[in-house]
């Protein structure tokens, strides 16, 4: 399915009562639509399934455009339920939901003012030389304004849409009443716990001054790192709803592709090094794989991180497991990774042992890349291979087991980084970034 939308002004439903109705409405109308295309199919002799009647493609465009319309909760929940349920939904609604992670609609001027004013006063103007209306990104929370301060600081300011963080829960709410009500879930898959993650993590990025505490931590675990550069918070221009910071001139991390591959292969491997800092020795990641997330300095070779909003502190004691891992995995000890994903959570003992198999298969299809000098990811082989493996324990019936949530946003960032590292094509020496830590 091409994409359904194209970013543009649109207005947010601030109230929660006006945002109820609209999800109320789509659950109805989806709904509606199923019922009527069913007695048809039933009239015509067919027995369809559910999701075959609820992902028609007029349907799909429906459920799109209006999480979409709808941003904060509602549009960010799409997104989490594609990346964390992935595996477990049908491929048609993860297609769907996928087409979330792009740029969202952002507010039109006269909404955008309404915001300034409610958080700056009707003056607001007077505090800079110059404001550019037009957003630099918009996404599920809030979109980014570039502006320049009267003293000349040049700013980004992450402004939160109006009323999204009151309609978190009434967003989660609904749109899990549309999940339960579509039958597209399998039915013995518990859909509480996701919801529950998802109103816990939207609340957490909505709280701007969250993020900003993060940004500044991160800051200063890197510190002087001479390949990173991370904005720095302005907090005379912060408010509840508005994050400021440093402007940070810079390209999409995907202008890499244009660059050598000495270059390409210089800022994934930065990135894996950093990732396992933020995992062992810091115990605190970034967890949100969106690739907007990274940026490219040219002039600099220097990446730009952003959006701290999804940082996640985890016990120590996890990245001891992790550890224990990660030491199995270099000494290609099956039975020890057995163990460290027992103990990880990945699965249990009394898992049955085909589906242990298939776990461990595909560990051991990725051992290779920790024994040798450099894992050339521009060869996509391996990781369709892995994927394929995935896919078969997915379709397994009785599999349903759910990590832990420390355990699956750890894979979520590793995940990530593999993708990028693809997008780019990018070489990179993981067994020198990884035995630091073994």
């Amino acid at each position: 399915m091409s994409k359904t939308y194209t970013p543009r002004g649109l207005a947010v439903p601030a109230g929660r009562i006006s945002r109820a109705a609209r999800l109320g409405g789509l659950t109805t109308g989806l709904l509606g639509a199923m019922a009527t295309e069913g007695t048809r199919a039933l009239a015509r002799g067919e027995r369809p399934r559910a999701r075959d009647l609820l992902l028609t493609p007029a349907n799909a465009r429906r459920l799109t455009d209006e999480l979409a319309r709808m941003r904060g909760a509602a549009m960010k929940m799409g997104q989490l339920m594609s990346m964390e349920a992935g595996d477990m939904l049908p491929p048609e609604l993860a297609q769907v939901l996928a087409h979330l992670r792009a740029d969202a609609h952002f507010m039109p001027p006269k909404q955008l003012k309404q915001v300034l004013t409610t958080q700056y006063g009707a003056d607001f103007l007077r505090r800079f030389q110059r404001f550019d209306t037009r957003p630099v990104a918009a996404a599920s929370i809030g979109q980014v304004h570039r502006a320049i301060a009267k003293d000349g600081r040049v700013l980004a300011l992450k402004i939160q849409y109006p009323g999204v963080r009151a309609a978190i829960d009434a967003d989660v709410a609904n749109l899990g009443t549309l999940l339960r009500l579509s039958g597209l879930l399998p039915r013995d898959l518990e859909l509480k716990p996701f919801l529950e993650e998802a109103r816990r993590q939207l609340h957490e990025e909505a709280d701007y001054a969250r993020e900003a505490n993060e940004l500044t931590r991160f800051g200063a675990l890197i510190g002087d790192d001479p390949g990173i550069t991370l904005p720095r918070v302005q907090t005379d221009f912060c408010t509840g709803d508005i994050l400021a910071m440093d402007f940070v001139e810079s390209t999409p991390i995907e202008s890499l592709e244009e660059h050598d591959q000495a270059t390409r292969d210089r800022a994934m491997s930065r990135l894996f090094r950093l990732f396992f800092e933020e995992l062992f020795d810091w115990q605190v990641i970034q967890t949100d794989p969106n690739f907007a997330n990274y940026r490219y300095q040219p002039t600099t070779d220097r990446l730009v991180l952003l959006d701290f909003g999804a940082a996640r502190h985890f016990p120590e004691a996890f990245a001891t497991k992790c550890r224990a891992l990660l030491q199995a995995s270099f000494k290609a000890d099956r039975e020890a990774v057995r163990a460290g994903l027992i103990d990880l959570g990945m699965f249990t003992a009394d898992t049955p042992a085909s589906q242990q198999s298939l776990i461990l298969d595909m560990v051991d299809m990725a051992l290779p890349m920790l024994q040798a000098d450099s894992v050339d990811f521009g060869d996509t082989r391996l990781l369709t291979s892995m994927r394929e493996k995935g896919m078969a324990l997915g379709m397994e019936e009785d599999f349903r087991h759910i990590p832990p949530w420390d355990a699956l946003y750890m894979q979520r960032k590793l995940a990530g980084l593999v993708l990028l590292a693809t997008r780019l094509r990018a070489r990179v020496p993981l067994r020198d970034l990884a035995a630091p830590y073994v």
